[in-house]
């Protein structure tokens, strides 16, 4: 069995990665904070041990990825989190993002189409430190409608459109952070619902996302 272990080297060289984010325009200081005290390593195969504090994405099972820290703080700063917010989260992956959103204090709702990816989630014994943190089998576009409304929605997959039905789950007053699809590459954006209905839309940098795929796999 692995043996899950948080040494000085590898807290030196998550401070240093927290460094680089900075530099790189990362300012809100609780999504630094979250990340410096997250073990991004225990979220990778043990075979990426050294190097699972680079800025770069790992792939991970069922050909998905674990996204670059620069993105996961980049999208958690765009999300504006405050403590006690209900986000929803499309795509929980290596649950590296959703666990970042917990540790500044949110409860998440995340939700995973690929099913050997949710049963690992099970076994994932980090979890364990978030009860704010809840996980669900199931179709991202449809999103969670029994636990809606959210304050906050956040997509981790490349959307060909923003859902619709996910802006229905969403506060007035609440925001969607979501790379959407333009030719090669997706512009991230960040929506606002208003009080009537309508929305606002934000455009950011440029990213490369896996696709956000319909239905459940598996």
């Amino acid at each position: 069995m692995r043996k899950y272990e948080d040494s000085y080297q590898h807290k030196g060289l998550r401070k240093k990665l927290m460094g680089l984010l900075r530099e790189k325009g990362i300012s809100d200081e609780n999504v630094l904070k979250a990340m410096n005290n997250i073990p991004r390593h225990f979220f990778l195969d043990s075979a990426f041990d050294k190097i699972a504090y680079e800025d770069r994405a790992f792939p991970i099972s069922e050909g998905q990825t674990i996204s670059q820290p620069y993105t996961v703080a980049y999208q958690s700063q765009l999300l504006q989190v405050k403590p006690n917010d209900k986000i929803l989260e499309i795509g929980t992956g290596s649950i590296y993002q959703a666990t970042v959103l917990a540790e500044m204090g949110a409860r998440v709702f995340t939700i995973e189409r690929q099913k050997k990816l949710f049963e690992k989630t099970k076994q994932f014994f980090f979890k364990n430190q978030y009860p704010n943190l809840k996980f669900f089998y199931g179709d991202g576009y449809e999103g969670l409608p029994t636990y809606a409304p959210f304050d906050k929605v956040i997509i981790t997959a490349a959307a060909p459109f923003v859902p619709p039905k996910l802006i229905g789950q969403l506060k007035p007053g609440g925001k969607m952070v979501i790379p959407v699809d333009e030719d090669h590459h997706q512009r991230m954006l960040r929506i606002t619902k208003n009080a009537d209905g309508s929305t606002s839309e934000e455009a950011f940098e440029n990213f490369s996302f896996v696709p956000m795929l319909s239905g459940r796999n598996g």
